[in-house]
C-alpha cells in the first residue's frame, strides 16, 4: 500500500513520508489501515519489535487530529518520552503541534490543552485524570505503547485502569494499541472493542538460535561457525559481529554483570577501531565525565574510549543518553546492557547475545529463567533495517542439555499469555480511592461496574475475587480516614474524604498517606518530649552552618558514637533548661533547632511503599541498629523491636535510605554517596527526586491537617537542591545549583539579592569564568545588565572556592564545573 493510498491522512503527510523514503507500507502496517486504524476504528497491532508499529500509531493520531481531535501517546518509561516527543516533532512542520509530560504529578498539565499530540507516562496520564486535566474530554485518539505490560505487576495496573477510564470519559475513543507478539493478543483486543492485526513479519530477517561449541545453531537447523578457542563464548560472538561491521547487544542479569562484561568486551572492540573513531569515542568519554564525578562514570568512560560500554538503571539520564545515541550511531560497537533496555529503547544491533536468562529473585528462592516474552523481546532488539541485512539472536550454552532447554524454552517457545495484576491490594489501595475520589463511581455497585470494564474482569475464572480484594481495600480506606460508606438502601454510598481527594490528587499510595499522617501526628504529639531529647543531644548532621563537616563527611565508622558524640536518646536526662550530662561533642544543635528534623522526615518518606529503600548489606543491621538507637530522638515514630525481624529490617533500610538523602542534603559530594551506599548516579538522582515528591505531598497533608508545614517544606528544599540551609536561596536561582551556589556563597555571595547586586568580576570568579553561565544566571536572577562582557574573573576567587570547596569534600570530584544532580534549574 502506498501512502499516498492511506484514507484519513491530512495533507502532505504522504509526501512527507515519501522524502523520508516511505514508498510502501510495511503489511501489518497497510493490515492496520485495513482494519480502519486511520478513520477511528480501534486496532491492537501485535507484531515483532523493528515492524513499524510506530507508524501505525503516526498515521492513527494524525488522521485523528485532522478530524479535530486530540491525540495521546502513553509510553512507559520516561527515557522512551522523551525519544518519542523528538521523533514526532518532525510533524510540526505540517501544524502539528507535539508536547511531552512525565513528572508533576499533582498538576493539570493545562498547557497541554494547545497540543495536538501528548506524549506521556501511564502514571502521569492517571494523575492528569485525578486532577481533571480539562483537555482529557477532547481526547479522540489514545495510543498505548507495549501494551503488553499491563501484565507488569508494578505498572501494569495503572495502565490498565487508566486505558479503562479513558474510555468511561470519552465513549467513542479510538484506541490503539501496540505490542510484542503475545500469545493472548485476541483477549486484549476482545477488552478494547478492537480490531486485531497479529503478526509475525519483519522488515529484515531475525535468526534465532543457540551457540554451543564453536557454532550456532539456529531455529531453522542451519549452522554459523564462531569459533571459542581458548576464549569465552562472548568475546568469540562480539569479535565475530565486529568483523562483519555489525554491533552487538549483550543481555545480561545484573549491573555488576554488565560492568563486568563491559570491561572484558572493551578489549575486542578496542582492536577494531579506526583512528577517527577513537578520536570521536575520547571526546565522548570526556563528555561522560563531566556529567558526574563518581566512579561509575569514570568506569563508563573508561570502556567508552575502547569502544564498549555498559547501561543499567544505576547510570545518570545523561549517560543513558549518551549511550544509546552513540550506539545508534555505531560509534560505540557492544553495549552490555539489563533487561531494562528491551523495554521499548530504540537501541537495534546487528547481533544480541542473551547471555544469561536466569536472575535471582528472592520470592521464588534462587535464580529464576526469565519469561519467554521477556527474552523475545531481547531477541527482538538485533536487525537494524536499512544497515543490517539481516538480524542474529544468540542463547548460551555450555553444554548440549542446556542447549537443548533454550531451544526449548526460548527459541521455539511462544511468549506467554498477558494477565491482569489489577487484584493485588496494593494495586487496588490507590486506584479504588481515586476512581471514588475523581467520581467515576458514587456506590459500591458502581465500583464494581467500572470493575468490570478492566482487562481482569474479562479474564478470571473466580468473578467473586475482585469484589473481595475490593470490599477488602474499602475497608482500608475507610479505617485511614480516605473514604466514608453509607447504607443507601441495597447499595452503599461511597464518598472520599477531603484526605482522600488530596492523596488522590497526589497520586500517592494510600498506605503512604496513612505512613505520613501518623507520623506528622506523632511528632506533634511529642514535639515538646523530642525537643528536650534533642537539645540536648550532639547532632552529626541537621543541617545547621554551624555543624562540622567533618562529622558529615566519616566514612562507613559514621554511625559510631566516637564519630558523631551520639547517645541513645532514651539514656539522654535533660534538665530544666535542656542540658546534659555529657555535651563534649563537636557541635551542639541549641535549643532553636526544628523539629521534626530533616532526617526524621526523610526517614518517615523512606518508610512508605512509595519509596523503593536500599537494601542492607552485609554488616549494615550491626551499623544502622546503633544508628537508630543513637538518633532514635529523631525519628517520627516508635521503632519496632529488634526481635519483629521483617518490621525492623524495614525500619533499618529505611533508615539507611534516609542517610543517603541527609548526605546529599548536607552537601556531600555524590562519588561519597555512591560509593558509602554501593549505589549508581541515577539511584541517586531516583531517590531525590522521589523524596521531593513525597516531602512535597507531606507539606500538603500536613497543612491539611493543621500540623506544622515549615520543617517539611525546609527539608524537601534542602533535599531537592542537595544543599545546606544556607544556600536554599540561592539554589532556587535557575541553573545555580548546588555546586555553584556554594562557590558563590564561599565568594560572599549568599542570597539571591546580592547575587543581583555582585561584582560581575566576582561572580565570575565563583563560577570559573564560564561567562554563559554566569550570564544567564544574573539574567534568572532579574540582573539589570547581566553582560559579562569586558569582565575578567577575580583569580583570587576562583582559587579561594576551589579551594574551600575541595578541602571540605563538598566540591567537584575531578574538578568538573558541571550541573550536578542537584543543579534540577
Amino acid at each position: 500500500m502506498n501512502p499516498a493510498d492511506v484514507p484519513g491522512l491530512p495533507e502532505g503527510v504522504a509526501s512527507h513520508l515519501h522524502e523520508e523514503g516511505i514508498e510502501e507500507l510495511y503489511p501489518p502496517q497497510a493490515a492496520a489501515v485495513d482494519a480502519g486504524v486511520t478513520t477511528g476504528e480501534s486496532v491492537v497491532a501485535a507484531v515483532p519489535t523493528a515492524s513499524g508499529k510506530t507508524l501505525v500509531a503516526e498515521l492513527a493520531m494524525l488522521s485523528s487530529v485532522a478530524r479535530g481531535g486530540k491525540a495521546l501517546y502513553i509510553v512507559p518509561l520516561r527515557a522512551l518520552a522523551t525519544e518519542k516527543k523528538t521523533e514526532f516533532e518532525r510533524w510540526e512542520a505540517l501544524g502539528f503541534d507535539v508536547g511531552v509530560s512525565t513528572g508533576n504529578y499533582d498538576s493539570s498539565g493545562e498547557w497541554l490543552a494547545s497540543r495536538d499530540i501528548i506524549v506521556a507516562t501511564s502514571e502521569k496520564v492517571d494523575s492528569l485524570v485525578r486532577n481533571d486535566a480539562p483537555w482529557v474530554d477532547q481526547l479522540t485518539c489514545v495510543v498505548a505503547d507495549e501494551v503488553h505490560l499491563v501484565d507488569d505487576r508494578n505498572r501494569g495496573p495503572t495502565l490498565e485502569v487508566t486505558l479503562a477510564k479513558l474510555r468511561r470519559i470519552n465513549p467513542d475513543l479510538q484506541v490503539v494499541a501496540l505490542s510484542a507478539t503475545v500469545g493472548n493478543a485476541d483477549e486484549i483486543a476482545d477488552w478494547l472493542d478492537a480490531g486485531l492485526v497479529d503478526s509475525d513479519w519483519r522488515p529484515i530477517d531475525l535468526r534465532t538460535g543457540v551457540h554451543y561449541g564453536n557454532a550456532i545453531t539456529f531455529d531453522d537447523g542451519s549452522q554459523r561457525e564462531v569459533e571459542v578457542g581458548g576464549k569465552r563464548q562472548t568475546p568469540a560472538l562480539v569479535g565475530d559481529t565486529l568483523d562483519e561491521g555489525g554491533s552487538t547487544l549483550v543481555f545480561v542479569n545484573s549491573r555488576r554483570n554488565a560492568e563486568a562484561a563491559a570491561k572484558r568486551l572493551c578489549e575486542v572492540t578496542a582492536k577494531r577501531l579506526t583512528d577517527g573513531e577513537r578520536a570521536d569515542l575520547r571526546e565522548l568519554a570526556d563528555e561522560i565525565e563531566g556529567v558526574s564525578g563518581t566512579e561509575t562514570s569514570a568506569d563508563l568512560a573508561r570502556v567508552v574510549r575502547q569502544g564498549a560500554a555498559f547501561h543499567h538503571a544505576g547510570l545518570a539520564a545523561e549517560h543513558r543518553s549518551l549511550v544509546e545515541d552513540a550506539f545508534r550511531a555505531r560509534l560505540i560497537k557492544c553495549v552490555c546492557a539489563t533487561p531494562t533496555l528491551a523495554a521499548g529503547v530504540n537501541t537495534p544491533s546487528r547481533r544480541v547475545i542473551v547471555r544469561d536468562w536466569q536472575r535471582y529473585d528472592g520470592s521464588y528462592g534462587g535464580m529464576k529463567p526469565l519469561d519467554v516474552l521477556e527474552v523475545h523481546q531481547m531477541m527482538g532488539r538485533a536487525g537494524r533495517p536499512g544497515l543490517d541485512p539481516y538480524g542474529e539472536a544468540v542463547l548460551l550454552a555450555t553444554d548440549y542439555d542446556t542447549r537443548d532447554e533454550l531451544f526449548e524454552r526460548y527459541v521455539w517457545a511462544d511468549p506467554e499469555p498477558v494477565r491482569s495484576k489489577l487484584a493485588a491490594e496494593p494495586a487496588l489501595r490507590t486506584h479504588l480511592l481515586a476512581t471514588v475520589a475523581s467520581g467515576f463511581a458514587h456506590t459500591r455497585s458502581g465500583l464494581l461496574d467500572f470493575l468490570d470494564r478492566t482487562l481482569y474482569a474479562t479474564q478470571t475464572d473466580d468473578p467473586g475475587r475482585l469484589e473481595r480484594v475490593a470490599d477488602t481495600v474499602l475497608d482500608y480506606l475507610e479505617a485511614n480516614d480516605f473514604l466514608t460508606r453509607e447504607r443507601d438502601g441495597d447499595d452503599v454510598r461511597l464518598k472520599a474524604t477531603g484526605l482522600g481527594h488530596t492523596v488522590s490528587r497526589l497520586y500517592l499510595d494510600p498506605m503512604s498517606a496513612a505512613e505520613i499522617v501518623d507520623g506528622l501526628a506523632w511528632a506533634d504529639e511529642h514535639e515538646a518530649e523530642m525537643h528536650r531529647k534533642l537539645d540536648g543531644t550532639t547532632t552529626r548532621a541537621s543541617g545547621s552552618s554551624a555543624e562540622s563537616t567533618e562529622s558529615v563527611e566519616s566514612d562507613e565508622s559514621a554511625g559510631s558514637a566516637e564519630a558523631g558524640g551520639f547517645r541513645p536518646a532514651s539514656e539522654m536526662v535533660a534538665d530544666a533548661d535542656g542540658d546534659t550530662a555529657d555535651d563534649d561533642g563537636p557541635d551542639t544543635a541549641g535549643t532553636d533547632r526544628t523539629y521534626p528534623t530533616p532526617l526524621g522526615l526523610y526517614h518517615l518518606v523512606c518508610r512508605t511503599p512509595d519509596m523503593y529503600q536500599l537494601y542492607l548489606k552485609s554488616g549494615d543491621r550491626e551499623t544502622y541498629t546503633e544508628e537508630c538507637y543513637e538518633r532514635e530522638a529523631e525519628l517520627l515514630g516508635r521503632t519496632p523491636s529488634e526481635y519483629s525481624d521483617s518490621d525492623f529490617e524495614a525500619w533499618l533500610s529505611a533508615l539507611k535510605t534516609a542517610r543517603l538523602l541527609e548526605d546529599w542534603a548536607n552537601e556531600v559530594d555524590e562519588d561519597r554517596i555512591t560509593e558509602r551506599y554501593g549505589v549508581g548516579p541515577g539511584d541517586v538522582r531516583g531517590k531525590v527526586d522521589t523524596a521531593t515528591w513525597l516531602l512535597g505531598a507531606a507539606e500538603r497533608i500536613a497543612g491539611d491537617r493543621g500540623f506544622d508545614a515549615v520543617a517539611v517544606r525546609e527539608a524537601k528544599k534542602r533535599v531537592e537542591y542537595g544543599v545546606r540551609d544556607e544556600l536554599l536561596d540561592l539554589a532556587g536561582v535557575r541553573n545555580v545549583g548546588r555546586k555553584r551556589a556554594r562557590r558563590l556563597y564561599e565568594a560572599g555571595i549568599e542570597t539571591r539579592a546580592d547575587l543581583r547586586e555582585a561584582d560581575k568580576s566576582v561572580v565570575l570568579g565563583a563560577l570559573r569564568g564560564r561567562r554563559k553561565t554566569a550570564e544567564t544566571i544574573l539574567e534568572n536572577v532579574g540582573r539589570q545588565e547581566p553582560s559579562m562582557d569586558a569582565v575578567d574573573a577575580d583569580e583570587s576567587v576562583t582559587a579561594e572556592t576551589a579551594s574551600a570547596t575541595r578541602d571540605d569534600g563538598r566540591g567537584d570530584a575531578g574538578g568538573s564545573d558541571q550541573a550536578s544532580l542537584g543543579d534540577f534549574g
